[in-house]
């Protein structure tokens, strides 16, 4: 029995380290929202 589950245990393993690895997804960095500034810009 505890082959058994010992094979099971070494088979879950390998399939989580072979398994495909998710991408890191690199955060998108946050820009301050542009200051109004007349209706023709800085006159």
């Amino acid at each position: 029995m505890s082959k058994k589950l010992a094979l099971a245990l070494v088979l879950v393993g390998l399939a989580a380290a072979c398994a495909k690895k998710e991408p890191e997804v690199a955060p998108i960095p946050v820009q301050p929202e542009p200051v109004f500034q007349g209706k023709y810009g800085a006159n």
